[in-house]
């Protein structure tokens, strides 16, 4: 699978970019503006959403079309996207299942990455192995990424959640509770992960132990995949898939820009990227596209653990979880 910045990228074609945003200026004029509606975007901080703001700042995302709404966690952009203030946000697909579960009609339209070792569960020094846990101060996001890692952690380890000491922390909170002695393991991701093993954090479980069931999704609200919204999604979608590429050519360069944003040096901007896997837009296809997705075979995983774990009530039927219509085709070509 493409994936890190090691493996070379398919190229967007500036061909296709160039026309892609012809048909953008096509849109705007007189007669078409109902075409032509923006899509603001609910996003954190995090490695694999950090091409659309590298789009942005090298201006090839069109900041007339799409709108970077910065979040500080996923819980708020979770309740943005419930309250209907954007159009789409960058989650994560157990984030999508738990929004559908509440009745809130979202699909996935495209897949950022997929994380092989970027989500970690970090312990003090002091704790050596996982089993050490048992009755520590455990901090995590409710209701999203962290809440799953944990789960699964605690499960390898054959400890439940009452054998621990469970704090509920948001993810701009996580460097201050772990500053302050607030926790004795936390679970988090880039950058804040990078972050706390650079002040003598332990890695006790990441997400290569659970492979394909971390995976960053562009989740865009069921009202909004119309026409009205069309050129925007695409335009986003397409603007990712070539600064990918520019991420692959360029990757000094891409991560000292990124590096700010993350909080990081730009050499650990790349070490956090190797901890993901990038699809490019033949990959997407392939986990998006056809009678039996990729993501829709684990997303029914997904689920399962969900429901088991007591995240989910039941299981989510899957239906119209995913719309590939917006992605590029022209690499079949190339």
């Amino acid at each position: 699978m493409v994936g890190s910045l090691e493996k070379k990228l398919p190229i967007i074609s500036r061909r296709q970019f160039i026309t892609l945003l012809g048909g953008l200026a096509l849109a705007q004029t007189p007669g078409c503006e109902w075409l032509d509606q923006p899509v603001s975007i609910a996003t954190l901080v995090w490695p694999g959403y950090e091409p659309m703001f590298l789009a942005r700042d090298k201006g090839w995302l069109n900041a007339q079309q799409v709108h970077l709404v910065k979040m500080a966690s996923a819980t708020g952009s979770l309740q943005a996207l419930t309250d209907g203030n954007v159009q789409g946000a960058a989650l994560t697909l157990d984030e999508v299942l738990k929004a559908r579960a509440t009745g809130l009609p979202v699909s996935v339209v495209m897949i950022f990455d997929i994380s092989t070792g970027a989500d970690m569960l970090i312990a003090r020094s002091g704790i050596k192995q996982l089993a050490d846990l048992k009755g520590r101060r455990i901090g995590f996001e409710q209701g999203t990424v962290g809440e799953l890692l944990l789960t699964e952690a605690l499960r390898t380890a054959g400890l439940s959640k009452e054998d621990v000491k469970l704090v509920t922390i948001d993810i701009d909170k996580h460097r201050n509770a772990w500053n302050s002695n607030q926790v004795d393991a936390i679970t988090t991701y880039e950058p804040v992960a990078s972050q706390l093993l650079a002040q003598d954090g332990i890695k006790l479980f990441d997400s290569r132990q659970i492979p394909n069931t971390i995976v960053d999704v562009l989740a865009i609200r069921s009202d909004a995949l119309g026409f009205r919204h069309a050129n925007a999604i695409r335009h986003l979608i397409a603007t990712h898939f070539y600064t990918l590429d520019y991420l692959n050519r360029n990757p000094q360069d891409a991560a000292y820009r990124m590096s700010t944003r993350l909080g990081l040096p730009a050499a650990n901007v790349l070490t956090a990227l190797k901890g993901l896997v990038l699809p490019d837009a033949a990959n997407n296809y392939r986990w998006l596209y056809g009678s039996a997705p990729e993501l829709l075979a684990s997303a029914r995983k997904l689920s399962s653990i969900m429901v088991r774990s007591g995240s989910l009530k039941q299981d989510d039927t899957l239906k119209s979880l995913i719309c590939a219509d917006f992605l590029p085709t022209d690499f079949m070509t190339n």
